[in-house]
């Protein structure tokens, strides 16, 4: 026999299977579920299924992307539902999962430290050459290396850095911690 209970079940992982496959914008080798973006799939007071999604920080320009994209795979696996864009608790690097992480080494971004291991007030020393302190390392994604340093506090997009490392000379981005 079907219960209320079992049948939501059931709708919440059809609405989590159709979800899924749906990468970051900025980084599409990296899931929205991976990033901690896709918060819950949850009913809403109407009986309407509803997507909570958290940005990755405010005005973070690919959240019209993402709902966007989140209506659509909805829309073509025939479920209706609606996103809702939740602000608090605010989104952190600690709610991505160690695959994202492993994912953005590989693609060539340094992931980023947990932000409830970040130095205290989310901030380093200014450095004008040279290496990082060990509290503040950032480990190159190409050589492995801890000899880098910082060259922008602005990378490809705002929620990353700029970083050069010091031993193959090769910049790369650095997933800022939040």
């Amino acid at each position: 026999m079907n219960t209320p209970a079992a049948s939501h079940s059931s709708t919440q992982a059809e609405v989590w299977a159709a979800l899924d496959p749906l990468t970051d914008p900025e980084i599409p080798v990296i899931t929205l579920r991976e990033m901690g973006i896709l918060r819950e799939v949850r009913q809403g007071g109407d009986g309407v299924t509803e997507v909570v999604i958290t940005p990755t920080y405010s005005g973070c320009p690919a959240m019209g992307q993402i709902e966007d994209d989140v209506r659509a795979a909805l829309a073509a696996a025939g479920m209706p539902a609606r996103v809702v864009t939740q602000l608090a608790p605010a989104w952190t690097t600690d709610w991505m999962s160690e695959v994202a992480r492993e994912k953005l080494r590989a693609y060539g971004i340094a992931p980023p430290q947990c932000a409830s291991h970040a130095p205290a007030g989310g901030s380093a020393v200014v450095r004008f050459a040279g290496r990082s302190p060990s509290a503040t390392d950032v480990p190159c994604p190409r050589c492995g290396s801890s000899s880098t340093t910082e060259i922008s506090h602005f990378g490809s997009t705002a929620c990353k850095a700029q970083y050069r490392c010091l031993d193959c000379m090769e910049p790369f981005d650095y997933f800022k911690p939040y």
